[in-house]
């Protein structure tokens, strides 16, 4: 079942565990004997894996005990009998998000459109760049920019001083809207499954600078992007959103690249939108993405 929950106070458990008889009616029964209404659920059974998995949302208006009680209760009376591992979320906070950015401003537009038109219930305090190139978009729209230049040399400083600066400012979730540097290990520690990148989806086949060129002289005929929770292992993580466009033997290298950026776009604003409204349960190396 699904209903619009924009403008409902709701609160969202993300659950998964053993799978088991009756996991369904006892965690649901939880939620009516405290007065919680339950306003969307999707369930799934891996059946290789045995486990269960759930997305569950359910208006707060009416709830007996204080949401931020309600953890500790939900803990104690199901997610410990049923070792289950959990996730609560109330739907009216805010999540604040920084944008990491090198040259390409394609989808730091797209990004910052969607956020002012009132699109994402997000707020973005800062953008972060290892170039100068795009802070006059951050002016246009009021954000701080902040500039990292980073060398070899100089990369475990700077990251060192961008995670102060995010912590400073709150930051729950980070987007790298085409952020050409790789991230230390040691960053990515500080935001599991709360890292997004994109990227084309031409590897392994087509590494380096220039893959619209190598593709076009192979004369592909689709093109795609992905876009992934960031881990220490390059570009293998959790995939999130993924989509193709069809190309023509007729389409020049600038068209692959206006395809291929317009994709980019796309399929990054559809990942952070499902991480946003907490529509992502990670398992592994692999997401769930519920409806």
């Amino acid at each position: 079942m699904a209903t619009n929950v924009q403008d409902t106070r709701t609160a969202i458990l993300l659950i998964s565990c053993a799978d088991c008889t009756g996991l369904v009616a006892t965690i649901t029964r939880f939620i009516h004997e405290n007065n919680g209404n339950i306003v969307d659920l999707e369930q799934y059974v891996d059946p290789e894996e045995n486990v269960f998995f759930m997305r569950l949302e359910w208006d707060i208006e009416y709830l007996s005990i204080p949401l931020d009680e309600f953890g500790n209760a939900f803990q104690e009376s199901i997610a410990i009998p049923y070792g289950m591992e959990w996730t609560l979320h109330a739907s009216v906070d805010r999540p604040r998000m920084a944008i990491f950015v090198s040259s390409l401003s394609h989808c730091l537009y797209d990004i910052l459109a969607r956020v002012h038109s009132g699109e994402w219930a997000v707020d973005v305090p800062l953008i972060i760049s290892n170039h100068d190139t795009l802070e006059p978009i951050a002016q246009k729209f009021g954000i701080d920019f902040h500039v990292f230049p980073i060398s070899r040399d100089t990369k475990h400083e700077q990251e060192e001083k961008q995670l102060v600066l995010l912590k400073e400012k709150e930051v729950d979730c980070i987007v790298l809207a085409r952020y050409m540097q790789i991230l230390s290990p040691d960053f990515v520690d500080h935001y599991p499954s709360r890292i997004i990148n994109i990227h084309h989806s031409f590897l392994p086949a087509f590494p380096g600078a220039k893959p619209y060129h190598s593709a076009h002289e192979r004369g592909v005929k689709i093109i795609g992007a992905t876009s992934h929770y960031v881990t220490a292992e390059l570009d293998t993580g959790p995939i999130i959103e993924q989509d193709i466009v069809r190309v023509r033997h007729a389409d020049s290298i600038d068209d692959l690249v206006r395809k291929g950026r317009d994709l980019e776009k796309l399929v990054l604003s559809r990942a952070v939108w499902h991480h946003l409204r907490r529509k992502v349960l990670v398992f592994r190396n692999r997401t769930l993405v519920f409806a």
